[in-house]
């Protein structure tokens, strides 16, 4: 398709592009022009962000505003670095958490949160907006982030045209629709072509296999019977051949130096080796290391070492050694390199330019690389078919596939792409040819109501206007859209359900009535044994509040029976209180309380002050002292005891079943029949009311929570009125700019002046665990400074209990439970001691602290404290700004932009 004579500017921006556009492009382009919002889902790689400059050129040309928002901020330094080369560094801006450049200028590169922050503080950096381009749009289904996305499109003023850049999904037409509702016209563009061809391989060992034979098999899934036979034989010769004593033998997954060389060997580098695991990319790089592996010439050797010094110069001496800078420089002067968030942002920055560069050869790389970051390869390989979601090893999608092998692939540079799996004993080749055949990614919205959102709804819109804005999100467009379907289930139940009363009916009486009479005795009968579960559980949960250190308890089944010391009683207040113990065999953990019977203490033995569970010589000395303590036999009489079982002698459990002999029904020959259909019918009618219930609370479901949020903000004085109209009061404004999961906890550590008479490393402290998250949970106790920041921690805890117990009685769960594991970090940084020693105290489960992930919870932190100092009084806004001083200094300060 060429370019149309009646569309001057894109003639013009194409003139300069370098390359003739897709049809797509064009397309969109031409609908940009046209005045209409736009819609553009192609896939990675196929130059989406085409359509999202040229709205930028036009913004340029008409004299209006145009905001370039992502994702992430490391895509947003990339962007304004690009824009600002073709546009001049005047005409553009850079607004992130940890950037501000030019903020004045006619194009603004931003992350998106920033466009909603001042979408609702009406700032006036919105004057003469005329474009708004949402790079990565497809992030509204992101579960932390995703109504972010849904807020802008929702309050973006109707005048500002918006183009929207997403990945492939399968309901783009859908998303449209939405988009048509709340923006007006839209067209939506969707191109499944990739500029350059995907070759799918399998890596058998040393060798390489296609997926597919052509592409006709692609369609199809059909995998290449080569690679089938092989995987066979490999399976084969595992479990016969090899093995000593004719036991199987065990697989071993191919090193990482000869992958690496396998892809050098056919012309693959360089390439993108995705690890899932950030621990394990630092260690592919390392074993690539001691094997000798050499990937660049020696110019390119020194031309790396040349531009890492040029980007490190700011850092102390004993900052780059702490942060591994040697070992990093090493890998990167043989042409290898790790790339993850624990990587501190420098680092990561300098491994995609000398990727980009094609100095880097081989990258091994967590799925964060995939999110939008220009880095294309000209292989990708996935070592593992599974990742860790944070709560459980999991599949990866055909989306997540999709987009990471996406990276395959550099227009202009590689006539074709590669995407290669390593086989393994537990990866089936007709699995992967699913996963790259399937183009199944749906949008899904993330959408829900927040305290910030509603005080800043309210104050903008009013309440009324809130709801009807609410009602349009594109959360409860597709929740309506599903009620459709589900009326339609209903109504097919219940023809059903006809059908199976009259194969029930009974001549001697009322079925239905008979078949209730057994339900109901069920019923009864279930009921009274949960309740005798229940009693057992309240004396077990009596007997673990009793239990204090040094307690010796017996464990009565499972594999950790027998004596057991108790360490830690755990949390009694709990429902389920977990106590720490030593059993028999030196094994130290914590046990659910059902695992320990009625827990009674059997004797007692000294245990250390300061006993540490993970040190074998002490769970060896304190062992031998509880295999020499003498201990009670215990009452096993009471455990024998076997009283009357309740049912026995509940009266209406007797009365129930009186009725049942009694009914004419249970005297019918076919009664068993009846009672089968009768089931099928109950079933059935359960069915059916949870498809009600089911229609009843998707329709209008938003606007409920919202105003189950609004409630209890009324309660707390941060909204004035009822439910029939509210007004947000001068708290709910405080309330109004805090921007983060905990924003009502934070307002109410203000209102309540938690944090009075702080110095700046104890405010830092206490201001640390409302915004750090641990990756991963830990038993180990979190150490907080002693004195008023402890003071302080402790009353944000008992506040975020408060809010616990309110949100409980709404039916809301939005306040996430404050994390104590950085609050040490934070006061010894603030102190200004040297980052070797504050990484060391900031370790927990999986070692110390990442460098990458300190730097980025500092920065959080140092958000939120520039947040609080906005409304607060003095001498807290002084401390604030101390701390925030404090805080950002050496790699926590640096950044590479402006």
């Amino acid at each position: 398709m060429s370019t149309s004579p009646g569309r001057p500017a894109f003639a013009d921006f194409a003139a300069d592009l370098g390359f003739e556009p897709d049809d797509f492009q064009v397309e969109a382009c031409a609908a940009v022009e046209d005045g209409s919002g736009v819609l553009v889902c192609a896939p990675t790689g196929a130059g989406k962000t085409v359509v999202g400059e040229f709205a930028v050129f036009l913004a340029l040309r008409l004299g209006r505003k145009a905001f370039y928002t992502t994702p992430i901020k490391a895509l947003s330094n990339q962007k304004y670095n690009d824009l600002a080369a073709r546009h001049g560094s005047a005409n553009v801006g850079l607004l992130t958490g940890d950037n501000a450049i030019n903020p004045d200028a006619p194009v603004i590169v931003m992350t998106t949160e920033v466009l909603r922050n001042m979408l609702y503080a009406g700032s006036s950096t919105l004057d003469g907006l005329g474009y708004v381009v949402m790079d990565e749009v497809h992030y509204l289904a992101d579960r932390f982030r995703g109504a972010v996305w849904e807020e802008v499109i929702i309050h973006l003023p109707a005048s500002v045209m918006l183009v929207s850049l997403s990945a492939t999904v399968s309901n783009a037409e859908e998303f449209a629709d939405w988009l048509v509702t709340v923006r007006g016209r839209t067209e939506v563009v969707v191109s499944e072509h990739r500029p350059v061809p995907l070759w799918q391989h399998m890596l058998v060992g040393r060798r390489m296999f296609d997926l597919f034979h052509d592409q006709a098999a692609a369609r199809k899934h059909e995998v290449h019977p080569e690679l089938l036979r092989n995987t066979r034989e490999q399976l084969r010769r595992l479990e016969w051949g090899g093995g000593r004593r004719g036991r199987p033998r065990r697989w071993q997954p191919p090193a990482r130096p000869d992958v690496i060389d396998r892809l050098d060997g056919a012309g693959l580098l360089p390439a993108i080796l995705f690890v899932f695991s950030r621990a394990g990319c630092d260690a592919a790089v390392t074993q690539c290391l001691r094997a000798g592996l050499r990937l660049t010439t020696p110019a390119e050797r020194a031309e790396i070492r040349t531009l890492v010094e040029k980007r490190t110069a700011a850092l102390a001496g004993e900052d780059l050694t702490v942060l591994g800078y040697w070992e990093f420089l090493e890998g990167l002067e043989r042409g290898l390199a790790a790339h993850h968030a624990g990587m501190l942002p420098t680092f990561k920055e300098i491994v995609e330019e000398l990727f980009v560069r094609g100095l880097v050869k081989a990258v091994f790389a967590t799925e964060t690389l995939a999110l939008g970051i220009n880095m294309p390869a000209r292989c990708v390989v996935l070592e593992r078919l599974v990742k860790y979601n944070g709560e459980a090893h999991v599949d990866i999608t055909p989306g997540e596939y999709t987009q990471l092998t996406g990276r395959a692939g550099r227009r202009g540079i590689d006539i074709e792409g590669h995407a290669v799996v390593l086989w393994s004993p537990d990866t089936d080749p007709r699995h992967v040819a699913g996963l790259a055949s399937t183009r199944t990614y749906p949008l899904r919205s993330s959408f829900r109501p927040s305290y910030n959102m509603a005080v800043n709804s309210i104050e903008m819109l009013g309440f009324e206007r809130s709801r009807e804005v609410l009602s349009r999100s594109f959360a409860q467009f597709q929740a309506d859209r599903s009620v459709v379907g589900l009326a339609h289930q209903v109504q097919r139940n219940e023809e059903n359900a006809r059908r199976l009363a009259e194969r029930m009916h009974c001549e001697l009486g009322d079925f239905a009535g008979y078949f209730a009479l057994r339900t109901a005795i069920t019923e009864r009968e279930r009921s009274l044994g949960r309740r005798s579960s229940a009693n057992r559980r309240a004396q077990a949960a009596q007997a673990l509040a009793m239990l204090r250190v040094g307690d010796i308890v017996r464990i009565p089944r499972g594999r950790r029976a027998g004596l057991a010391v108790v360490l830690d009683p755990g949390d009694s207040a709990r429902d389920d209180p977990r106590p720490l113990v030593l059993t028999e065999d030196r094994w130290a953990g914590r046990l659910p309380g059902a695992e320990l019977g009625d827990a009674t203490a059997l004797g007692r033995i000294r245990v250390p002050r300061h006993f540490n569970h993970r040190s074998p010589q002490a769970r060896r000395d304190l062992a031998v002292a509880l295999s020499r303590a003498e201990v009670a036999a215990g009452d096993d009489t009471r455990r024998a005891r076997r009283g009357r079982s309740a049912a026995a002698d509940d009266e209406r459990l007797v009365e129930l079943r009186r009725e049942l002999r009694a009914h004419p029904c249970h005297r019918c020959p076919d009664r068993e029949d009846h009672a089968r259909w009768a089931q099928r019918y109950a079933r059935l009618e359960q069915e059916t009311a949870a498809l009600q219930d089911k229609v009843t609370g998707r329709t209008g479901s938003l606007v409920r929570t919202f105003d189950d949020v609004c409630a209890m903000l009324a309660e707390r004085g941060y909204l004035a009125g009822s439910a029939g109209g509210y007004s947000v009061t001068d708290a709910g404004r405080t309330l109004a700019r805090i921007w983060s999961e905990t924003d009502l906890l934070v307002a109410e550590c203000l209102r309540r002046e938690v944090w009075a008479g702080l110095s700046a490393p104890e405010l830092a402290a206490a201001a640390s665990i409302l915004v750090y998250e641990a990756r991963r949970e830990s038993e180990d106790r979190v150490a907080v400074p002693h004195g008023n920041a402890e003071a302080a921690v402790e009353a944000s805890l008992a506040l975020f209990g408060e809010l616990f117990a309110a949100e409980q009685r709404y039916g809301l769960r939005l306040t996430r439970e404050p994390d104590l594991g950085f609050a040490w970090p934070m006061y010894r940084w603030a102190r200004g001691e040297p980052l070797a020693k504050v990484l060391a105290s900031a370790s927990g489960v999986d070692g110390e602290m990442p460098a990458g992930d300190f730097v980025r919870w500092c920065r959080q932190v140092i958000d939120l404290l520039e947040q609080i100092a906005v409304p607060a009084d003095d001498p807290l806004r002084r401390t604030c700004r101390q701390a925030v001083d404090a805080l950002r200094r050496g790699v926590v300060a640096y950044t590479s932009i402006g």
